[in-house]
């Protein structure tokens, strides 16, 4: 199979997979649908700036477009997830391979421990759950308790801070949604 051909099937497998239809990743990725299609067709030859919208927008590398077919699924064991320490909370990334513009990761704090959050690029939302334990965020201003199975939705890009005020530990979970660059 051609390169070009490559790049069609993958970006129909990747587009069905997330349920769209050409025109809406058309419609995200910034092109017109038919270029879309031309592209899925594999009749089409598209610029590296073409291929830099369609990966943006699938939240790909430019390699995953254009490789062939991998394996469905694969397992990483817990010692290959980057894990890093702020103070006594533990960081764990929960995903293995780098998604532009998404950050994942599990936070765990001991008891009465904290942690200062980094504000992150303009226009960033940041989404916080509590597993167990308890969890306060304080953000602009703003304190919020945190149960299990609590969410809040805050802007990443301002100053922020995590904490556990409880006496066991308390697990929560990051994600974050960079805010597309202009």
């Amino acid at each position: 199979m051609d390169i070009a051909s490559r790049l069609g099937r993958n970006l129909q497998d990747l587009r069905r997979g997330r349920g769209m239809s050409q025109q809406q990743m058309a419609k995200l990725a910034g092109l017109p649908r038919a270029t879309w299609a031309n592209l899925e067709s594999g009749a089409a030859n598209p610029t590296l700036q073409v291929i830099a919208k369609v990966a943006a927008a699938l939240q790909v590398s430019f390699e995953e477009l254009v490789s062939a077919p991998k394996a469905t699924g694969r397992r990483y064991a817990r010692d290959e997830l980057k894990v890093k320490s702020r103070g006594p909370v533990t960081l764990r990334s929960l995903l293995p391979d780098p998604l532009p513009g998404l950050t994942l990761e599990r936070l765990e704090l001991p008891p009465r421990s904290g942690m200062t959050g980094v504000p992150h690029t303009p226009g960033t939302r940041e989404y916080l759950t509590c597993e167990s334990g308890s969890l306060t965020l304080t953000a602009s201003g703003e304190k919020f308790e945190l149960a299990p199975g609590d969410v809040v939705v805050f802007r990443g890009d301002q100053r922020h801070a995590y904490a556990n005020p409880g006496s066991t530990t308390a697990v929560g979970y990051s994600v974050v949604v960079l805010a597309p660059a202009p």
